[in-house]
Order: structure tokens, then C-alpha cells, then sequence
């Protein structure tokens, strides 16, 4: 079968290679579509990340060359021994973390925060850039049918978005500010619109994300090229309960701290390639948080009920749709050189 495999920077190949077949306790689907990432992006850009390439992921057991794809969903086609709960034809999405199950933060059933964690496609496993997966059947959520497959394609970083909004302070009525208007910064939007943030302002470079992210709910979308974006953010709202670093630009950490009120929050959603630095002074002396936020955990549910009612819709995000043939130049290639896409999903092949 057809599998986009990461080799190296800017060396992703579509190659042939077997045909994953279900041991006990895992599920075989046949994948639909499957979205390209920000980690993605990263790890054609500047990776290794989170590939693993000189030792195999202590999960996965697997090392580059690796399939990569963890956004997607598809049709089950094979169930190993012992699988239960699941029958062919089932549509499903894949929650693709690699978690041993075992240290500290598992037992406590934070299983994102793994010691050995790993992603589907990422460290390895069977990932969705294919036509067919193989993966544990406890990564396997039924996709409800009010929803398309497309919009299973959108349960992983919606995830995402929602479990960052989770974890922050901000309660309904709150102000919010979310630097980077990409998949996650607009999924952001929704996630704080449902959590019923008061207002939302959007700090983005490109015109069209920018008005994406009106239509998605955002209070204002600020260009941070023609505006103190700082500035404009305290002026609306006397400084935001919770800013959203969802760029990874170490410039916009900083922004993102001044941004907030006395007491404010800031997440950090990014997966940065770089350091990033802050005068510290500027946390200590208004007793400011920082905290980070990984993936998701125990959401995919939630994600799916919020989606039947009209949220993180695919038909609002998803701005362009490929074949396998053409991921690099069409999709990895155009999402570094045109800001003005959205969502990229790969149609998997036949």
C-alpha cells in the first residue's frame, strides 16, 4: 500500500509498504482522511521532534523512516483477538497517544503527561498518511453518525484546542486573547466561544485567518504588523484573564504575558522548535501564571457531542483537500508558503 513516510527535513516520500495486519487487542480501519499538523509541519521543517531516529520509541519500538498522519479517521476493516465493542464497518477516529501505562502520570490517569509519551504517526505506529492503519483497540472512538468522516478528521485537534481551554482559568464571562489564528489558534476560538468566554481577541498576520476568525466568534482579529497588538488588548478589556500562545514565535511569548490582567494566565499551546525568553519580572510583579498544555486526555467524547451541535466544523476549517501523491507539494509545500490556508486533509488511497 501507499504510505507518506518521514525520511528527513524536507524528505517525505510516498512510497509502497506492507499492509499493517491486526495482533491481539488491536483494530485495522481503512483510513478516509487524515489532516496535516503544525507538528507536522515542524518535523518537516526542522525535525526530529518527536521522530525517533537514532534509537526505536521505547512504545512504538519503531525509528525513522516512520508513516507519519495522527489527525485521521476511517472504516474498521480487521479486529485482532480479544477486541471488543468494535464491529466491521464501524467509522472511528483515532486518539493516537502512545502511553506506557505505568509511571506517575498514568496511574494518575493523566496519561498525556507520560514519561514515554509518543503519537501515532509521529513515533512511529502505523499512522494515517496510508490506506490502511493498525492500532491498539483502546485508541479507537466510535464516530457518531450525525458526522462525516471529514468531521472525524477534525476530533484530534480539536482535542487539542479543547483541552487547552480546559485547563486554563477562564470561566464564563471572561476575557480571552489568542496569539496565532492557524488550526489550533481558530480551534481555540470555538473551544473559548463554548466555554462562554466574554470576549475573544485574536492576534493574527494573515487577513484571511483573521477573518476566520470573526466568523468563528472572535470579538476583534488584530494584525500585529499594523497595530500595537498589546496595547489594543488592554485598551478593549483592561488586560484578558487568559492569553493562548498558539504560534511558537519566541517574540510572541512575551506579548502574550503582557496581554493579561494582574493574576493573569498565559497557556502555551505550541510545540516550539526554539527557546523562547520573558523578563521574569513582568510574571512576578503582577503574579502571572504560565502553564503548558499537551495534546488531550478523556476529551474525545466531549469533542464528538460538541461537534453534533455545530461546532469545530470541518466545513468552516478545512480549506483544501489532496491526493496522497501530492502531500509535499501541494500540502507541506503550500501550508509553509500560504498563510492563508486552514486545515489540508489527504485523501487516503485505494
Amino acid at each position: 500500500m501507499k504510505a507518506a513516510r518521514w525520511h528527513g527535513v524536507k524528505d517525505i516520500r510516498v512510497e509502497d509498504v506492507d499492509k499493517p495486519e491486526p495482533g491481539p487487542g488491536e483494530v485495522q480501519l481503512k483510513v478516509a482522511w487524515t489532516g496535516i499538523c503544525g507538528s507536522d509541519l515542524h518535523e518537516y521543517l526542522v525535525g526530529p521532534i518527536f521522530i525517533p531516529v537514532a534509537e526505536n520509541h521505547p512504545l512504538s519500538h519503531d525509528k525513522a523512516p516512520v508513516t507519519m498522519g495522527h489527525e485521521y479517521c476511517g472504516t474498521v476493516t480487521g479486529l485482532g483477538a480479544g477486541v471488543q465493542d468494535l464491529a466491521l464497518g464501524d467509522r472511528v477516529a483515532i486518539e493516537p497517544i502512545f502511553a506506557c501505562g505505568t509511571c506517575p502520570a498514568c496511574r494518575d490517569g493523566k496519561y498525556n503527561l507520560c514519561d514515554k509519551l509518543g503519537f501515532v504517526g509521529l513515533s512511529g505506529g502505523h499512522g494515517g498518511f496510508a490506506a490502511f492503519s493498525v492500532v491498539p483497540a483502546r485508541m479507537v472512538h466510535k464516530i457518531p453518525d450525525s458526522l462525516s468522516l471529514e468531521q472525524g478528521a477534525l476530533i484530534e485537534p480539536s482535542a487539542v484546542a479543547l483541552h487547552a481551554v480546559r485547563l486554563s482559568n477562564i470561566k464564563a464571562g471572561d476575557t480571552a486573547a489568542v496569539f496565532g489564528a492557524g488550526p489550533i489558534g481558530l480551534l481555540v476560538v470555538e473551544a473559548l466561544r463554548v466555554a462562554g468566554a466574554g470576549q475573544i481577541h485574536v492576534v493574527e498576520p494573515s487577513e484571511v485567518r483573521r477573518k476566520k476568525a470573526l466568523e468563528l466568534g472572535a470579538s476583534s482579529a488584530l494584525d500585529p504588523t499594523e497595530c500595537d497588538v498589546v496595547s489594543t488588548i488592554r485598551a478593549a478589556t483592561g488586560g484578558v484573564h487568559v492569553a493562548f500562545e498558539v504560534t511558537g514565535v519566541p517574540q510572541v511569548l512575551s506579548q502574550c504575558i503582557d496581554s493579561t490582567r494582574y493574576d493573569g494566565q498565559t497557556m502555551i499551546v505550541s510545540i516550539w522548535e526554539k527557546e523562547a525568553s520573558f523578563q521574569p519580572n513582568t510574571v512576578v510583579l503582577k503574579e502571572r501564571e504560565l502553564k503548558g498544555s499537551i495534546a488531550y486526555r478523556n476529551v474525545y467524547p466531549a469533542v464528538m457531542e460538541l461537534m453534533t451541535q455545530g461546532y469545530f466544523s470541518a466545513d468552516k476549517l478545512v480549506t483544501k483537500r489532496i491526493d496522497i501523491d501530492d502531500i509535499v507539494a501541494e500540502g507541506f509545500e503550500t501550508l509553509v508558503a500560504d498563510k492563508s490556508q486552514v486545515k489540508i486533509l489527504v485523501k487516503a488511497p485505494d
